[in-house]
């Protein structure tokens, strides 16, 4: 896993690259999002294929247990994937709520995720 830097006036970003799936259960999630925070990042790119599939059953809480923590420490989260997959409801209603806000959103791609992080 790298993490690739995207500097704005206002916001220092770390996009997460790898091949791998990188949080594989509630744990991962919340140490990466507590080493990115030590190391001054205000806002983290993470893509769906590198989340375990789990992430997006809401069902399973694990969503709702990372979410919580990026929004308590007011850390932004975009995930970077195609959602039209996931044909849950449930879902697809919880991306619509979370995209109307900036703390916590979900986009198509890398170039609209920082575009969004950016206003």
């Amino acid at each position: 896993m790298t993490i690739e830097t995207h500097d704005s006036d206002k916001l220092k970003i770390a996009e997460m690259i790898s091949d791998d799936i990188v949080i594989n259960k509630s744990e991962d999630g919340l140490d990466l999002l507590g080493d990115l925070y030590y190391q001054d990042f205000d806002a983290i790119i993470i893509h769906e294929k590198n989340i375990i599939a789990d992430f997006f059953n809401l069902k399973s809480g694990m969503a709702g247990e990372i979410l919580q923590k990026f929004s308590t420490y007011r850390v932004r989260l975009t995930i970077v994937g195609d959602f039209a997959q996931f044909t849950s409801k449930s879902l697809k209603d919880f991306i619509y709520e979370s995209n109307k806000g900036k703390q916590i959103n979900f986009v198509s791609s890398t170039t609209e995720a920082i575009s969004q992080m950016k206003k």
